[in-house]
């Protein structure tokens, strides 16, 4: 379970960074959004097994290539929902930024983040369920420990009462960073409204 964790928690970090990054970098500029849109369709719609296999082989059966494989599938829908958090801006409001000349630390704090904050708790919340669900796919195909390796073996065994003990103990472990991480964030973020 902990090896499990560890994968989910470092994709989860991962593709939230450079997704963040690279929808926000779209949202406001038409000429990054023209040049990644075509890539992020293709992105979207690429089978998680096909990019998970892909990986494997090009990189080995490797930890940095289980974290990345998991990126590669997940960082697409934290780009599309940043995006569109990030063309929702209001201008109005980067006006108000530029007449107080506050500087960009503060803007950013004052001004985007809390615009933003429905988005980036809507991706990490998508992103979380969807990144557990990835990681268990890279385990079962090329990883000698965590969960999916675990369910793997019960799979082989027909050992049905192992796969969902195993399902429900992570079913509730990730219920339990949701209501007990992701919530409370979500609120704090949202307590300017």
């Amino acid at each position: 379970m902990l090896a499990t964790l560890a994968r989910v928690g470092s994709a989860f970090v991962l593709s939230m960074a450079l997704g963040t990054a690279i929808g926000m970098a779209a949202g406001r500029s038409r000429a990054i959004d023209s040049l990644i849109d075509p890539w992020l369709v293709i992105a979207l719609n690429l089978p998680v097994l096909m990019v998970v296999i892909l990986v494997y082989i090009w990189l080995g059966l490797t930890e940095a290539a289980a974290i990345l494989a998991v990126c590669i599938s997940k960082i697409p829908t934290v780009v599309v929902t940043l995006r569109e958090g990030a063309r929702a801006l209001d201008p109005s409001l980067d006006e108000l930024a530029q007449s107080f000349a506050l500087s960009p630390l503060r803007r950013w704090r004052r001004i985007v983040l809390p615009q933003m904050a429905p988005y980036l708790a809507a991706a990490s919340r998508g992103g979380l369920s969807v990144t557990w669900k990835i990681v268990l796919i890279v385990e079962l195909l090329g990883r000698p420990n965590g969960v999916g390796f675990e369910l793997n073996l019960f799979f082989q065994n027909f050992d049905v009462a192992g796969i969902i003990a195993y399902g429900l103990v992570f079913a509730l472990v990730m219920l339990a960073v949701e209501s007990l991480i992701l919530q409370p964030l979500e609120r704090r973020a949202n307590a300017w409204r």
